[in-house]
């Protein structure tokens, strides 16, 4: 949820523009990583909790590309900090995901 915080800030300054266009996009795919963690760790399975990690997977590639865009345009000129965010949280992901497999190859799950 620290990585949407960062999100909204740095969105905040983009052009007024791009509030439907990319500030909002990037908004969503922040608020979708820890919403679908969030929702996949409710259900009743480890299968179900990976296809959940996996659509926040793919939601952090999103926030990824779109970080780099706004780059690109020159509305975030400083995106060190939130792509090292970025990159922390996928590996977080990928290190749930490799424990929630191996544990059902084990019969634990």
């Amino acid at each position: 949820m620290d990585l949407v915080v960062e999100v909204y800030q740095v969105s905040g300054g983009f052009p007024s523009s791009e509030l439907y266009g990319l500030t909002s996009q990037m908004r969503r795919a922040a608020v979708s990583v820890p919403s679908n963690i969030a929702e996949g760790a409710a259900r009743d399975s480890d299968k179900e909790f990976l296809h959940f990690l996996a659509i926040a997977r793919g939601s952090l590639s999103e926030l990824e590309t779109q970080l780099q865009l706004a780059q690109r345009l020159g509305y975030a000129t400083q995106i060190e900090q939130t792509a090292a965010h970025i990159d922390t949280v996928f590996g977080q992901l990928g290190g749930l995901i490799r424990t929630l497999k191996l544990r059902n190859v084990r019969g634990e799950g």
